[in-house]
């Protein structure tokens, strides 16, 4: 293993709970879960809210605003999930992409790969209201630039975050209550197959993928938090250690060798209130030797 980066700086504190961080325009976007809020952040720590997130349903609910990600079309609308997947036109009104209905309930994670296609999941159960899965659940639906949607993975245990290899042959994908980034080959129709096991022993959540086909992906380490820099079949590059759970990563900035690191203290499915009140959401940031690479 080689020796681990500097020690992260903070360049956003106080927040709730942050995720789906994406490198776009200059900047750092980022959904704010349980405000609503996507959040824009330069390299500056200058932020502001850019838009928001999907209409609340019951304001009431336990952890309401939590599960949703955001991402881009090649023409720079942006898409953004939920109970559905919307896109946000250029008045700013959020309209419904792709009817997913038929698939799942509510959508987590997405990604858009090189040549337009939308990867998104669903863990198929109610994770944030204390319901346990009786199986593996999850899947991954794909949207075509043509507005068709199909089902093209399943049987995941909580799917979550996902990166499409620069040459839009290979999506990975954290399976977070196995420990696992498993990897599919992507078909020219956007299809998947062969399904395997990546990495193992992790505790996968937000990934992103560099240069050299390495992942930033996350430990199981509680209550600290820390995440690896490894490579295909496990093997551990780098590490940089915190002292509460990196849910995120993203390898952005001009030469996208900033990682930025998003955390919080983590405090169990069944107190996301008052984690929320809490406050410990952080942005971080680390420059790393091998800049970002593939989708997001």
């Amino acid at each position: 293993m080689s020796e681990a980066p500097d020690a992260p700086t903070t360049l956003l504190d106080g927040l709730a709970y942050v995720e789906s961080p994406r490198w776009h325009d200059d900047r750092l976007w980022f959904a704010h879960w349980g405000t609503g809020e996507i959040i824009a952040v330069g390299l500056d720590g200058k932020s502001e809210v850019v838009g928001y997130g999907p209409p609340k349903i019951n304001a009431a609910a336990p952890g309401h605003g939590l599960g949703w990600s955001i991402d881009w079309l090649p023409d720079g609308r942006l898409l953004v999930t939920g109970k559905e997947l919307l896109r946000r036109e250029p008045d700013g009104t959020l309209v419904r992409h792709a009817d997913l209905s038929a698939l799942a309930p509510f959508w987590n994670e997405i990604v858009v790969d090189g040549r337009g296609n939308i990867y998104v999941n669903s863990i198929n159960f109610r994770f944030i209201a204390g319901e346990q899965p009786t199986a593996a659940t999850g899947l991954i639906a794909l949207v075509t630039p043509d507005g068709t949607a199909r089902q093209v993975a399943g049987d995941l245990s909580l799917p979550n975050g996902m990166v499409v290899t620069p040459d839009n042959k290979t999506l990975i994908i954290s399976e977070s209550l196995t420990g696992r980034l498993l990897a599919f080959d992507i078909a020219s129709d956007g299809g998947l197959s062969n399904r395997r096991v990546w990495a193992e022993g992790l505790g996968p959540d937000g990934i992103c993928m560099d240069a050299e086909g390495a992942i930033w992906a996350q430990t199981p380490d509680h209550p600290q938090g820390a995440v690896v820099r490894i490579r295909e079949g496990g093997e551990v590059l780098e590490r940089i250690d915190h002292d509460r759970s990196i849910f995120a990563t993203m390898l952005g900035g001009t030469d996208r060798k900033t990682l930025f690191l998003l955390a919080n203290k983590w405090r169990g499915a069944g107190q996301v209130d008052e984690a929320l009140a809490a406050r410990t959401g952080q942005v971080l940031v680390s420059q790393v030797a091998v800049s970002g690479a593939g989708w997001p």
